[in-house]
């Protein structure tokens, strides 16, 4: 049958897009992004300080855009200009390093004696908490005497400058609290969700129908990041950063990078085809790192609670450079690794995207039943130790006082007031022996106390903390290292490398404990760049910022044109 005019013309406009397809993807490219960038300039042009946000946002894309660009077309290029720097400083590397110890060693002094000065005496307590701490793991590491301190100085340094970028500099502060408010503002559009389910008294059961639906409504989101790429693009990005400052091996600095948006099940999806073939050191990494830091679908609950969502964002970034740390001293490295840059790192990442709210289902239904229950067990050993300590006229003793004895020796090394102490280290027994969801409920409650104001104690208990306290112990609770999820860490590892199950099991342990000293670690550098409430975010002067980076910077510098020699694609990890 002979088609009619319209009909070849239909088929002629089709073939010619065909033929023309890439061209005209461009042309559609170029006209949105010429439209967007005529807005941006509109919106600057009217009110710059309004439209500030996203000027930033755009000049961001635009910069790792082109950075992207850059490495994928012009990276033998690159390679070759940084080379002969490279072989400079191998040949003086021998002295070098001598005077790079000499330096950090003078800048920790140097830095020590003017934030003395400055700020008091009791900052000498949490930076002696993190040197304790490194030595307790050094003394129970797995090798003690095979440490390679490159990761473990490199990511306690990490974490230093992350606190004075974002804790001691007015611009780094200003960033995380605009984003910490933006995130507790999207984040209350959940509310209308519930609402309109639950009807307009669902504040009425709070955490059934006001937390949870948070969880809902942040997986969702983070499926529709997943779609679009742009979590994998900004995981390896993260990944590529820690891997080429720290040392540490691919698979290893995305696990991490993954562990500050996603769970420690999910993370280890990004590399699942190499799970097999890691060693012992970079198993117990992968698991270290999703010990110590909190997935994004529940840090939304923990900001409902009341906790601040600056601190919370700032301890789930701090704590991927302190878990590789940690990880590294408590089981260093002791095989050669099968797993490098030139093999490629193609990132499952597939199977890692949550599938959205029906996938959520799952996660609510596991936060619910664990509160329930963990909540009925507490309440249950909680009469039992008060009727054994009855017996000997000690009627208020319950788990949490036990906790709080063991573990206020390492609230106080964190940087606690002393009187407070006792109350971070039952949060801390709470977070280890049950969830962190029932110690951040805890917190909030204190924080709530202390908000309403009234008597500091009542009937002899203290009803509420310092910000400084409440403040290390939002960033020292801010972790899964406890003994529900040893459990969902050796189940879920299993099930996706079902030969490495006796090493898992063998280090899930040790990973857990590294992940508690992370986030202590982390809880120590936060305090030593924490103000006081008047001045919580007051800028640091020429002087210190230069003593706190002078000591990184030629390290930071061979590092990086060691790195760019030595990667064959880092694209593999974009």
């Amino acid at each position: 049958m002979e088609q009619s005019y319209l009909e070849k013309k239909y088929d002629e406009v089709c073939e010619f897009c065909k033929k023309h397809k890439t061209r005209i993807q461009y042309v559609i490219y170029g006209i949105l992004i010429t439209a967007y960038l005529a807005v941006v300039i509109a919106a600057c042009s009217l009110n710059f300080k309004r439209a500030l946000p996203l000027f930033v946002i755009t000049v961001t894309a635009i910069f790792f855009i082109c950075w992207d660009f850059l490495i994928a077309k012009y990276e033998d290029r690159i390679a070759a200009f940084f080379s002969h720097g490279d072989r400079y400083l191998k040949k003086q590397w021998f002295w070098l390093k001598w005077v790079l110890c000499a330096i950090l060693i003078i800048t920790i002094i140097c830095w020590l004696i003017l934030d003395v000065t400055k700020r008091g005496s009791r900052q000498l307590i949490s930076f002696g908490g993190l040197v304790m701490y490194v030595l307790l793991m050094l003394i129970f590491s797995k090798y003690p005497t095979r440490v390679a301190w490159r990761p473990v100085f490199s990511g306690i340094g990490m974490q230093f400058i992350l606190g004075i970028l974002i804790l001691r500099t007015k611009v780094g502060f200003d960033v995380f609290n605009w984003l910490g408010i933006q995130i507790q503002t999207f984040l209350e559009y959940s509310d209308t969700g519930a609402k309109f389910v639950f009807g307009d008294k669902y504040t009425d059961h709070f955490f059934a129908f006001k937390v949870l639906p948070i969880v809902v409504f942040f997986s969702t989101v983070m499926s529709m990041l997943y779609h679009v790429g742009f979590m994998q693009w900004l995981i390896g990005k993260v990944g590529w950063v820690m891997h080429a400052f720290m040392g540490t091996t691919p698979v290893e600095s995305l696990v991490a990078a993954g562990n500050i948006f996603v769970g420690q099940t999910e993370s280890p999806l990004l590399v699942r085809p190499y799970l097999p073939y890691i060693t012992k050191s970079e198993l117990h990494a992968v698991m270290t790192a999703g010990f110590s830091t909190i997935a994004g679908s529940v840090l939304g609950a923990y900001i409902s609670f009341g906790v601040s969502p600056s601190h919370l964002l700032t301890a789930s970034v701090m704590s991927a450079p302190a878990s590789l740390a940690a990880s590294k001293l408590f089981w260093p490295e002791t095989e050669k690794s099968l797993v490098t840059l030139s093999s490629g790192i193609k990132m499952n990442l597939l199977e890692a995207a949550s599938q959205g709210a029906s996938t959520s289902i799952g996660l609510v239904a596991n936060i619910a039943v664990n509160v329930i229950s963990f909540l009925a067990l507490l309440s249950f050993l909680d009469s039992a130790l008060s009727w054994v300590g009855s017996l000997f006229d000690y009627p208020q003793l319950t788990f949490e006082n036990i906790c709080a004895y063991v573990f206020m020796p390492f609230s106080f090394m964190m940087g606690v007031d002393w009187e407070d102490s006792f109350i971070v280290g039952g949060l801390l027994g709470y977070k280890t022996f049950f969830n962190e969801f029932l110690a951040y409920e805890r917190l909030s409650k204190l924080i709530q106390n202390r908000e309403n104001g009234g008597s500091m104690y009542i009937n002899g208990v203290k009803q509420y903390m310092t910000v400084r306290s409440e403040v290390i112990a939002t960033y020292a609770l801010c972790g899964f290292a406890n003994f529900g999820s040893l459990g969902l860490v050796i189940g879920g590892l299993t099930s996706i490398a079902p030969s490495k199950k006796k090493e898992i099991a063998d280090s899930a342990f040790r990973a857990m404990i590294a992940g508690t000293a992370a986030c202590f670690m982390t809880a120590c550098v936060a305090v030593n760049h924490h103000h006081t409430v008047s001045s919580w975010a007051a800028p640091l002067t020429q002087t210190q910022v230069f003593l706190y980076l002078a000591g990184l910077k030629i390290y930071i510098l061979r590092i990086s044109l060691q790195y760019f020699l030595k990667v064959a694609e880092p694209a593999h990890l974009t």
